[in-house]
């Protein structure tokens, strides 16, 4: 297998809570030659015309930042996931994707000027300090740190540090549960964490559904996501699972040998999993490499149109052998293959130009990228997609390549942008979902979790919390009317309990709101669990894991059966 294999995939860009941002491609490699050398054009005239002004130009110029405008310009007028990277946008992206960092081991956001803590993460040290999800870190080595002035970056530099280096930091806890302003937090209290090396978990979530069926959530394809996968799905076999939901919804991509380790796990020795070319890249073909452990498990991939690149291939893997059932909503469709080549930058060090020199393909052949260029506006390709009606029709999804290929039991598919589901999934289109809309995207939802659980932390909530119980169903402080109030507090209205829609929406913003608390109560895994129950994607895959007929062997191999197979029931053994 080459080296490539290394390389890195992405879609979409996705906002991070621990403040860093993944702009990465398919990487091949770094370049190690001047592609100058290879090119007949010798046009100096970038060079000639900085000599001009910096000599001539009646003011002062800083002619390294004319060079990054310059260099930008250029890699925009290219393809979309061609990109140049200055030496800190680098380390951004390789703190993530290499699956740790060295810090205090905290995801937060900046809410009101203020630090607060997200999560504390799992097994770091300000878990192991105490320190829990909505806290407000308020100082740093003694001094305020509160203030408009208060940045991501500011946070990194104060937050992040060296393993085994102290700092002191002083926290307070909000016990307003109404998010009053005029209400002061509760006393300063100090502690002193030391730095050490936090894992970026990226199989966020691993549970047994019902009947024997696993759940795995996976966020990005990272340097550890193998190794978390392979861990998560030990424990699946061990709890009685055997059939498994890979939720890849929302996940914009990683490492390619990421997602073909994993798949490695779901295949037989030699089948196709993708190919890369281009036309100064002769073709590389990855294919799985042993007769994986479960290979006898059936599986249903979730995806959805933000579902990218790794995600496709994983996707497009196991719908081209017939091995897995993928649900949702046509993914993405980012199929182009960078290549890094370090670039030397006076002012910041090294950068990267990340050229796009290749495509990706399935195994059948299907192009996933979708179209770009003139004439494409492919920032707006979600509003293109609402606007045509594709999320929410099957019959309305568009693909620019109408040519079909064929699966390894002859199923129909089509490339030219992204994967299609076998299994349809809409978009929710009704208006009914607006106040749990508002709710969520305004922040209120989250914050009103954080002091939720601050004014119940004496009553045991590991222990005790349950949708059921009476501390949540509690008429005056329970979830209901909790968020009910903050709803009302911040001008949302509240849906009319007296019709049907209007308590089926209360419903979901009372079970929204369960979730968060959960997860800032038992974590992460438990919130999935909380946000799995009455999920459509989840169901629709339970069911079609379930169904007697969906899947069958042939050779001792699974196969998955649809009805445009070009292979009988009677050719295959049913499982």
């Amino acid at each position: 297998m080459s080296t490539n294999q290394n390389g890195l995939l992405n879609g979409p860009a996705q906002p991070l809570i621990i403040a860093l941002t993944l702009a990465v491609g398919l990487l091949l490699g770094r370049g190690c030659n001047d592609a100058s050398q290879h090119s007949p054009h010798k046009d100096n005239r970038i060079s000639h015309i900085l000599n001009q002004i910096e000599v001539l130009y009646v003011d002062s110029i800083d002619r390294e930042s004319l060079i990054d405008v310059a260099v930008q310009s250029i890699v925009q007028e290219l393809d979309p996931h061609t990109n140049y990277f200055s030496s800190e946008e680098i380390l951004a992206n390789t703190v993530l994707m290499e699956g740790n960092f060295e810090g205090i081991g905290v995801e937060f956001i900046i809410r009101d000027d203020t630090l607060m803590v997200v999560n504390a993460i799992p097994g770091g040290p300000s878990e192991s300090s105490g320190i829990k999800a909505g806290d407000r870190i308020v100082e740093v080595e003694g001094e305020s740190i509160s203030g408009p002035d208060l940045t991501n970056d500011r946070v990194m530099k104060l937050l992040k540090g060296p393993r085994g280096t102290q700092v002191d930091l002083g926290i307070t806890r909000n016990s307003n549960v109404l998010g009053d302003k005029d209400t002061p937090l509760e006393d300063v209290f100090n502690v002193t964490i030391e730095r050490a090396r936090i894992p970026v978990h990226s199989v966020v979530a691993s549970f047994v559904l019902e009947n024997t069926v696993g759940y795995l959530k996976v966020i990005r394809f990272s340097a550890t996501t193998a190794i978390e996968f392979e861990q998560s799905m030990n424990d699946l076999a061990t709890q009685g699972a055997t059939s498994v939901i890979v939720d890849l919804r929302g996940n914009g991509g990683g490492y390619l040998r990421s997602a073909t380790d994993m798949l490695d796990r779901f295949l037989d020795e030699g089948l196709g999993i993708v190919y890369t070319e281009g036309k100064a890249s002769p073709r590389i073909d990855y294919n799985s490499t042993y007769d994986g452990e479960y290979s006898s498990w059936p599986i249903a991939v979730l995806i959805d149109e933000n579902s990218a690149s790794a995600s496709e291939i994983f996707a497009g893997a196991l719908q081209d052998n017939d091995r897995g059932l993928i649900v949702g909503r046509r993914s993405f469709g980012k199929g182009l293959v960078q290549e890094e080549f370090t670039v030397p930058n006076a002012l910041s060090g090294a950068g990267a130009l990340r050229l796009t020199v290749a495509r990706f393909y399935t195994p059948s052949g299907r192009a996933i990228q979708k179209p770009y260029g003139e004439g494409v506006n492919y920032a707006n390709d979600y509003q293109d997609r609402i606007a045509s009606g594709e999320l929410f029709l099957e019959d309305s999804i568009q693909l620019a390549d109408t040519v079909a290929y064929r699966t390894l039991l002859g199923r129909k598919v089509y490339g030219g942008g992204g994967i299609t589901p076998d299994v349809f999934i809409p978009l929710d289109s009704t208006q009914s979902n607006r106040a749990l809309a508002e709710l969520v995207w305004t922040g209120a939802l989250r914050d009103a979790s954080f002091t939720w659980v601050d004014l119940h932390r004496a009553e045991n909530l590991e222990n005790n919390l349950s949708e059921t119980s009476s501390i949540w169903t509690n008429p005056t402080t329970g979830g209901l009317s909790t968020i009910k109030n903050v709803a009302e507090r911040q001008g949302t209205v509240w849906p009319d309990k007296s019709s049907e829609e209007g308590r089926e929406e209360i419903e979901r913003i009372v079970i929204r709101f369960f979730a968060q608390v959960v997860r800032n109560v038992k974590g992460e895994n438990a919130y999935h669990q909380v946000r799995t129950s009455g999920d459509e994607f989840v169901e629709r895959a339970l069911y079609e894991l379930l169904e007697d007929d969906r899947f069958g062997t042939r050779e001792g191999r699974v196969y998955l059966l649809l009805n445009d197979s070009m292979i009988t029931d009677q050719t295959l053994n049913m499982y």
